[in-house]
């Protein structure tokens, strides 16, 4: 059984459909043992409170510098004693502690096709304005491994979405988060826990 710790930073509508998936069956041998949030007011807490998962906040609000916040964030993961932590729209930087000591066993959700749109400054709805402002007419999303740079870790799944004339940086974040994003997260979870994504994480 994959144990995941889900890291998110707002809604959790990807941790949602995470969830989802898993209940109905198309993720199997998965489980996930706990939600952390940067956000106290985090809806994604709610939707794990409401499935009797572990939630908890770490905010580096809360503490007197990052290395403080860095080690409380790391024993949090650490006491879930995850295979698999998720990166579900986490608007916060990884302690480089946390990424070697879980390297190849961290993937995270980008609301774009990497390369394109990613790295330092492209999250949330930035994405989608710099795509409509260079005027694609295809865009998506990416699941890939996270390593020490930004957006830079190897890519496990994409899955493309056409770009609308009339698209306005809120619809296309919907239809990407819709069409893409739902889609390849929980099958990247699924391929990781059945197995299929081992060989990508020693590339």
């Amino acid at each position: 059984m994959l144990r995941v710790c889900v890291c998110v930073s707002g809604g959790g509508t990807n941790l949602q459909a995470l969830m989802d998936a898993i209940d109905s069956g198309i993720v199997t041998n998965t489980q996930i043992v706990r939600v952390i949030s940067n956000n106290k007011n985090a809806y994604a807490l709610q939707r794990a409170e409401n499935k009797g998962i572990d939630a908890f906040t770490i905010s580096p609000k809360d503490y007197d510098n990052r290395d403080l916040f860095n080690a409380a964030f790391l024993q949090c993961v650490d006491e879930a004693k995850p295979d698999l932590i998720v990166l579900a729209g986490f608007l916060v930087v990884l302690p480089p502690q946390m990424i070697q000591k879980y390297e190849g066993h961290i993937i995270n959700i980008h609301p774009a096709l990497i390369p394109s749109f990613c790295g330092k400054g492209y999250y949330g709805l930035r994405v989608h304005e710099a795509a409509l402002a260079r005027g694609v007419k295809i865009t998506g999303a990416t699941v890939h491994y996270v390593d020490e740079g930004t957006d830079t870790g190897p890519i496990l799944l994409q899955k493309a979405v056409e770009v609308l004339p009339d698209d306005t940086p809120q619809a296309l974040q919907k239809r990407v988060m819709e069409q893409a994003e739902w889609v390849i997260l929980p099958q990247a979870v699924n391929m990781i826990a059945n197995g299929y994504g081992k060989d990508m994480r020693n590339r």
